[in-house]
C-alpha cells in the first residue's frame, strides 16, 4: 500500500465506464461533498457520460486494480475566468485519506491544466470544510472573496445557507509543486 504503487493517469474518452463507477462510489460515501446525488446520477443514459469525457479530463488514482481516488479538470467554459480551467470531483476512498493520494491527483491535474494551456485552476471549497479548505491552502490554492450558495441534493435544508468560496491556483511552470508558501 506504499506510494510507489499508486498509479495516477487521466482516462481516455473510451474508459467513461470506469469514471461512472468511480464517481457513483464518490457520490455514495460523501453525498455531502458533492452537489449530485448518487441516485441521480445513477440513472444517467450512457451517452451523457459519455458526453461528460468529451467535456473535462478525467484523472484516476489506482492502486493495482483498484480505483482509490478521482479528480476532473475542466477546461474552462465553466468558470467565465479567461484562461481558467475547473478542478472539480475530488474524491479519495477514506482509507486512504491523509496519505498523498489527493496530492497526486492535484499534481496531476496542474499537469494537464499546464498542457491544454491553462494559466490557472479555479476550486470551489465548502467554506465549512476545514479540511478541504486546508489542504487546497497547503497544495498552493489561494483564497479569493468570491462566494456562491452551496446546494447539495438530498441533504438537509437546514444547510442550506452553506457556502463555497473558490479558491485559485495560478499554473507557473512549477511541475504541479506549489513554490515555496
Amino acid at each position: 500500500m506504499g506510494m510507489n504503487e499508486i498509479h495516477v493517469r487521466v482516462l481516455d474518452k473510451d474508459e467513461w465506464a470506469t469514471y461512472r463507477d468511480v464517481r457513483l462510489r464518490a457520490l455514495r460515501e460523501s453525498p455531502e461533498a458533492f452537489v449530485a446525488s448518487a441516485e441521480e446520477e445513477e440513472a444517467f443514459e450512457d451517452s451523457v457520460w459519455q458526453e461528460r469525457m468529451e467535456r473535462s479530463r478525467r484523472i484516476l488514482a489506482v492502486d493495482g486494480e483498484d480505483v482509490i481516488g478521482v479528480v476532473s479538470v475542466g477546461t474552462g467554459h465553466r468558470t467565465g475566468i479567461p484562461g481558467a480551467g475547473e478542478l472539480f470531483g475530488l474524491w479519495v476512498e477514506p482509507p486512504r485519506r491523509g496519505s498523498g493520494v489527493a496530492r497526486r491527483l492535484m499534481e496531476k491535474a496542474a499537469r494537464v491544466g499546464r498542457e491544454v494551456g491553462l494559466k490557472q485552476l479555479v476550486y470551489w471549497v465548502g467554506t465549512d470544510n476545514g479540511r478541504a479548505v486546508a489542504f487546497a491552502s497547503s497544495f498552493g490554492f489561494r483564497p479569493t472573496d468570491d462566494r456562491r450558495p452551496m446546494r447539495i441534493r438530498g441533504v438537509d435544508e437546514e444547510d442550506a445557507d452553506s457556502e463555497e468560496m473558490m479558491m485559485v491556483y495560478p499554473l507557473t511552470d512549477t511541475g504541479g509543486v506549489p513554490t515555496s508558501l
